[in-house]
């Protein structure tokens, strides 16, 4: 990486602008702009003054070394899993120390060097393990600045679990920031934190929560696979997945409707005239359990609303409704079993 190609690089990450940088260092604005652009080179009088200001050395800033590619890191890190088999942590860790040094920028080479190590003292007689932490937290926290979302997470992960197995919560849920609100690895994450530092209700809460979504993300899923056997013209997988639909919702206490409802799509699909009069009439009976999660004591943490009569009666003539007016159920026309039930009265 070129020199300004690393000032660039490290100017960003502290939010600092050109011109701020510039003011610090004495120079023009224009002056940072060409060392980044690489029309021109700073002063050598500049070179330690400039490291200093981006909080970095000045081996790193002078690394004119490209990275590494992916095949030579992954052949480095064999050689560092053979060599803890051989050699000391001690001599092993060094090697790696000037390794980095040597290419300062390699963030993927930091990141997984870092990982392997740390991994390592873990699982072997070594009696000043924590002596390491400066080193290894320090090459975790240098890839938090990455630009690679996945090398940011991970690192993230890797120091999230490390201050876990220290039982310092506070410090490892600094690290939650890096992963997005979205992330349910993030909320599991915290629902941990919770638990150990005196907040277990949230901590329950965040767990059920957690589970919910994610049955609701597993139907999803197995819904659209299941649609995807249909285009195919795959009757068997089809009514594997409507199996596993119908096992998921019973495991967790989804209640009986949410049971007997995902087959209605294949059976309609297979026009198979006496599985949609079964279901139906499953569908039908078991109107009033459709909110039968709530009463679960799998999620007695959250905060869920049970489902009334008028809800249940409103869905049972909706559905009464879609059966005469949804072409999906044409084949169905001329059953005396199907016109009962499209009458309400079965």
């Amino acid at each position: 990486m070129a020199i300004g190609d690393v000032i660039k690089k490290y100017r960003k990450n502290k939010g600092m602008t050109q011109e701020e940088m510039a003011v610090c260092l004495g120079v023009t604005a224009p002056a940072v702009n060409k060392w980044e652009k690489g029309n021109t080179l700073p002063d050598v009088a500049l070179l330690a003054p400039i490291a200093r200001l981006l909080g970095i050395t000045t081996d790193e800033l002078l690394s004119f070394k490209d990275e590494l590619i992916d095949e030579e890191i992954s052949q480095y890190l064999l050689n560092i899993q053979k060599d803890l088999s051989s050699k000391s942590f001690q001599d092993v860790f060094f090697s790696v120390k000037e390794k980095i040094e040597e290419y300062p920028n390699c963030e993927k080479l930091i990141w997984q060097a870092a990982v392997i190590l740390d991994a390592s003292r873990l699982t072997i007689e070594l009696p000043n393990k924590d002596d390491y932490d400066s080193a290894i937290f320090g090459w975790y926290e240098r890839c938090l600045l990455s630009a690679d979302e996945r090398i940011r997470n991970q690192a993230a992960e890797s120091l999230f679990n490390a201050f876990v197995r220290k039982n310092d919560y506070e410090k490892a849920a600094q690290y939650l920031d890096y992963f997005s609100w979205e992330n349910p690895e993030r909320r599991r994450k915290e629902a941990l934190v919770n638990s150990k530092t005196g907040k277990r209700a949230k901590a329950y809460r965040a767990y059920e929560e957690l589970i919910f979504s994610g049955y609701q993300h597993m139907q999803i899923v197995l819904n659209d696979l299941c649609v995807l056997y249909m285009e195919d013209n795959n009757h068997e997988m089809a009514k594997k997945l409507v199996e596993v639909s119908s096992c998921a919702a019973s495991v967790f206490e989804m209640g009986k409707y949410n049971e007997v409802c995902c087959g209605l799509n294949v059976a309609a699909w297979e026009k198979n005239i006496e599985w949609t009069v079964q279901l139906m009439k499953e569908i039908l009976d078991s109107i009033e359990t459709v909110g039968d999660f709530a009463k679960s004591k799998i999620y007695q943490h959250m905060a869920l609303k049970t489902v009334d009569s008028d809800f249940s009666d409103g869905l049972k003539q909706k559905i009464l409704k879609a059966l005469r007016d949804d072409e999906a159920f044409d084949y169905m026309r001329g059953n005396e079993e199907w016109e009962k039930i499209k009458s309400g009265v079965y």
